[in-house]
């Protein structure tokens, strides 16, 4: 009878130490579970129907040739920001848009989008623009509800111009959202604009999933916690889903839907008629933000231009003698002060706004101001230090799942990285390692190995050999593991296997002797190591993206011989050059 085995992993190692601030929520609630698997498309209905996706594709205009890795693939902060390097794509599979009619396709978009730690709160509030205003925790890009379109007085118009009466991106463009309720624009950049559904979904807020159809919708029964963070915002507050808790300095206060603090101007609670008297007039909130008077005319209602089309056919319950807290929850920005699971002592929050039958409505995700300062934005590097929270991806550090037995034989599971080949090593006495394959790939984002020993116990160890060319982010080279011998170079972001012998006196520690550790610029941990061959030991690094660049040392230590407290180091000088 076999005993329980042992299992150990040689693996991809973080090099940074983690935020001491390990709990807040700015650094540690991002969607990190898909970040090793490949992004996916359906481009029309008949592939969503059969499950068939394409991993890179091209319609002439947006091409993603190499496969990129699924939205969040690295965090990193400081004292005053965090920031995110994101391809920008879900994690889900996305599309098809009109069962291919739509001209966009989506495309890598290398982000590295930073949001500040603390959050300022002006007088005068600053309008959301076009295009993004913050970053979804799939690493997905936020923009708000304009499609871009305003009535310039004769037709409604695309760009940014100083039109009143502004296009709701929903209304009139919910019919190109995938099912994930997503688009992309003539950049490839997918984004949402109103309830992120599939991401909700994949953070257990109250969705469900039909595996026939492959399409989200509302749960039906009643909501029984609060909705998880979906979104940080470029003034560094927080988004939402629609739950939250019934009174908003109370936890202990039951959990319901958010009420939105908009209506449609159709004459009920105070508001304008549009239908009956025009659009003569813009309600009091677009007033505030555009800081114009009220009567600016826009189109009248009709078969062409129906009520809802414009973000200002909608009105604030405030401006109509309604209270917030009492009459409804959101305030003209989409949130409010409240208690929430991950900022117990309070925080505002916007929330995301849907009707009772689960329909998403305006204002969607935030109003169309930012509640706070909007500091936040795309940046093309890091320019600071700043500590690494995650790293995901073809960077992200292999788990090995506790081993099954079953009639003898030995099953290993592990995470993997798609496009990643792995060897799976054994030993009796780990002094001596046996190579059991070389061969081992990843499906998505997992591998397994079986194993049939005939010794009563077994330790295991497992490592990433190889990987398949892929589309990297901002600030990381992709292009697969790539391996050299002492005095080569290597960029910031990549994994490399380095082949190092040692010239030293005689007294060389003997082949397969245990080696403690193989670092790189001091800090960089070697994993995969080998020394199967006297003077000989191989090493593989994964570099940071933000490692320091320039010759750098590698540093080869063995574990002590018998009665002895210390092995012997060495040594070698700019073994490896880090660009």
């Amino acid at each position: 009878m076999k005993t329980i085995l042992t299992s150990a992993i040689t693996g991809i190692i973080l090099a940074h130490a983690v935020s001491a601030r390990a709990d807040d929520p700015r650094t540690n609630s991002w969607l990190t579970t898909n970040t090793g698997q490949y992004a996916r498309i359906y481009t029309n209905d008949a592939m969503k129907t059969a499950g068939t996706t394409l991993t890179n594709w091209s319609n002439g205009s947006q091409t993603q040739a190499n496969p990129a890795y699924c939205g969040v693939q690295e965090v990193d902060s400081s004292t005053d920001w965090v920031y995110v390097r994101s391809t920008g794509l879900a994690s889900y599979n996305m599309g098809p848009w009109q069962n291919g009619a739509f001209p966009n396709l989506p495309v890598n978009q290398k982000l590295l989008y930073r949001f500040p730690r603390t959050n300022g709160v002006p007088a005068t509030k600053t309008l959301t623009g076009g295009g993004q205003i913050g970053i979804f925790e799939d690493g997905v890009e936020m923009f708000n509800s304009w499609d871009a379109f305003y009535w310039n007085g004769t037709t409604d118009t695309s760009g940014a111009g100083t039109g009143y009466w502004n296009r709701d991106a929903y209304v009139n463009e919910g019919a190109t959202f995938d099912a994930g309720y997503a688009h992309q624009q003539n950049t490839g950049v997918y984004h949402y604009h109103a309830d992120p559904i599939g991401l909700r979904y994949l953070l257990g807020d109250h969705v469900d999933y039909d595996v026939v159809t492959k399409t989200y919708s509302e749960d039906t029964n009643a909501p029984v916690k609060h909705s998880p963070i979906l979104a940080w915002t470029a003034d560094g507050f927080p988004v939402y889903g629609p739950y939250g808790y019934s009174i908003s300095n109370n936890a202990s206060s039951g959990i319901r839907r958010m009420i939105s603090g908009y209506v449609i101007r159709n004459g009920q609670y105070g508001t304008s008629n549009l239908t009956a008297n025009g659009r003569t007039t813009i309600p009091q909130w677009a007033v505030r933000i555009f800081n114009v008077a009220s009567n600016q005319s826009g189109p009248a209602v009709s078969t062409s231009y129906p009520l809802g089309r414009y973000m200002e056919d909608n009105d604030y319950l405030g401006d109509h003698g309604y209270t917030q807290g009492v009459d409804f929850d959101l305030d003209e920005y989409n949130g409010r002060w409240c208690v929430t699971p991950e900022f117990p002592n309070g925080i505002y929050a916007y929330f995301v706004a849907i009707d009772s039958n689960g329909v998403p409505e305006f204002p969607y995700n935030i109003g169309r101001a930012f509640y706070g300062n909007p500091a936040g934005a795309s940046v093309s590097s890091i320019s600071e230090t700043v500590v690494t929270n995650f790293l995901g991806g073809p960077n992200a550090t292999p788990s090995l799942n506790s081993p099954r037995v079953n009639n003898g034989a030995v099953t290993l599971t592990w995470s993997a990285t798609e496009g990643g080949t792995y060897m799976v090593l054994s030993t009796t006495n780990l002094t001596t390692w046996t190579t059991n394959s070389t061969t081992v790939g990843a499906v998505l984002n997992a591998a397994n190995y079986t194993d049939n020993p005939t010794d009563s116990s077994r330790f295991y160890r497992v490592a990433r050999t190889a990987l398949a060319v892929y589309d990297p982010v901002s600030g990381i080279s992709g292009g697969g593991m790539t391996s050299f011998a002492p005095g080569g170079s290597v960029s910031r972001g990549s994994t490399v296997t380095v082949t190092i012998t040692i010239s030293a006196p005689p007294n060389l520690p003997p082949a397969n002797a245990p080696v403690a550790s193989v670092t790189l610029a001091g800090s960089i941990s070697g994993t995969s190591i080998s020394d199967s061959t006297q003077g000989t030991v191989i090493a593989t690094f994964t570099i940071p993206a933000n490692a320091s660049t320039g010759a750098q040392n590698i540093v080869v230590t063995f574990s002590p011989p018998p009665n002895q407290t210390q092995g012997p180091t060495y040594t070698l000088t700019g073994g490896c050059t880090i660009n």
